[in-house]
């Protein structure tokens, strides 16, 4: 099973950039965040449980690497590798590349499921969790952020 997952992609557009001519720091964060919930998807969490079951996520790291200028015209993909599953959390290893395959950035994300109402973690469904099992990482790639 190919444990990497493709998860977004995008392009750079003029309203993504900062003072500095490259793409902001809050562009990576949302692309990265798109991707989360991509991932999630495909490892059987329905959209729909946020109001059916008042189940949902919280985000409780952000570990971002930058390793190359995302420019204006700029296609981007990103990929995600499940790094852990714990009883109530996923940490995701997402990495971000230009249409050339050079990186970009990278960012580890670790986040929890959550009971919407009582807003505490609770543990993961067993589906998902297993799903998470058959692709975790065995090891960052080397040469990489990790």
């Amino acid at each position: 099973m190919d444990r990497e997952l493709p998860s977004y992609n995008g392009v750079v557009y003029p309203a993504m950039t900062d003072a500095m001519g490259h793409m902001n720091v809050q562009h990576f964060v949302a692309a990265f965040d798109q991707a989360m919930w991509r991932t999630v998807v495909v490892l059987g969490y329905e959209t729909d449980w946020q109001s059916t079951r008042g189940e949902g996520w919280a985000d409780v790291l952000h570990e971002t690497r930058f390793a190359k200028e995302a420019v204006v015209g700029g296609v981007f993909t990103v990929s995600t590798t499940v790094e852990a599953v714990g009883r109530t959390s996923l940490t995701l290893m997402h990495r971000m590349r230009d249409q050339h395959g050079a990186l970009l950035a990278t960012m580890k994300m670790k986040s929890v499921y959550f009971d919407l109402k009582k807003r505490e973690a609770i543990p993961l469904p067993d589906a998902l969790r297993q799903n998470a099992h058959a692709r975790l990482s065995p090891a960052t790639e080397p040469g990489e952020p990790g």
